[in-house]
């Protein structure tokens, strides 16, 4: 029989392995986790744990791919409304024939997760989004965001990776209870104090079952998990890639937001937000960008 081991795919027996893990460390008879497809991480004791067959992980794979690819369709279907709708304006109503080139928000997105940050950088890519990767531990990122704002310049911020709730360690509204919600927090703080304002630099913090209301509270436009429920890894990617698409002159609502998300309400939420593209013209060859 295979030997549970660092990066074995592994699900909990008395959770009856409703979510896969991966193993990241293995401390005597005690496991830490990290969530495959959600941001979570979770300590369990090596006894409950099931090495997950490769046919079943496959399974489940396929499964989860499909449902990625339906909310990818759906946010390109909003994406092809909002392009008509952009177009239709700067045509004057279709009556000249105007060329232009849109300005995506560039977005500056720190990840826990490694892994994660790869796969999130592929679907960014995908929706024609522009984004500066940096993988941090959690506990890094509150003392190297001000100067990654200062040189990347970006236009929305994501602070993400791995969090968990106990009811052991105390209520929902104890920080002591969180993984990663305060590091969360922290971060957010010290990017207001280089950009105050919520329309200059948007801000999604959080990950599965953080401390929602605390991380709004200290600045952020949106953020996870107002039920502390589990989000998936690419949900952070939907929420700011819809204002990044979205034109500065309009306001994207928390709707909006919520519709093209794998988790929906009980994962995320937030304020609503001004768009940050900006669309100009003439389009010309140089203008290296999404065009029409």
């Amino acid at each position: 029989m295979a030997k549970i081991q660092v990066d074995s795919i592994v699900g909990r027996n008395s959770y009856k392995c409703d979510i896969l893990f991966r193993v990241k460390r293995i401390d005597g008879n005690y496991v830490e986790l990290q969530g495959e497809d959600v941001r979570l991480v979770a300590d369990a004791p090596l006894s409950d744990l099931i090495l997950i067959k490769e046919e079943d992980r496959k399974k489940r794979e396929k499964k989860q791919k499909q449902q990625e690819e339906n909310c990818y369709q759906l946010f390109r279907q909003d994406r092809k409304l909002i392009r008509e709708k952009n177009e239709y304006d700067v045509t004057s109503g279709y009556t000249k024939k105007n060329s232009y080139f849109e300005l995506p928000g560039k977005v500056l997105h720190l990840d826990g997760d490694s892994l994660y940050l790869k796969k999130c950088t592929q679907v960014y890519d995908r929706l024609g989004v522009p984004v500066y990767g940096v993988h941090l531990q959690e506990k890094e990122m509150p003392m190297q965001v001000a100067s990654l704002i200062e040189m990347v310049r970006p236009d929305i911020l994501v602070i993400t990776g791995h969090d968990a709730y106990s009811k052991t360690k105390g209520s929902e509204h104890e920080m002591k209870a969180y993984r990663n919600s305060q590091h969360f927090v922290d971060t957010v703080t010290e990017a207001r104090k280089v950009v105050p304002y919520m329309d200059h630099l948007v801000i999604f913090a959080g990950a599965c079952q953080s401390n929602f209301q605390s991380i709004l509270k200290a600045g952020a436009n949106f953020a996870s998990s107002p039920n502390r429920i589990n989000i998936h890894a690419l949900d952070p990617v939907y929420v700011v890639s819809k204002v990044s698409l979205t034109p500065f002159m309009e306001r994207v609502g928390v709707w909006d937001i919520l519709k093209t998300s794998l988790t929906g309400e009980k994962g995320l939420g937030g304020v609503e937000t001004s768009g940050t593209l900006r669309r100009g013209m003439p389009h010309t060859p140089e203008n290296n960008n999404n065009s029409q």
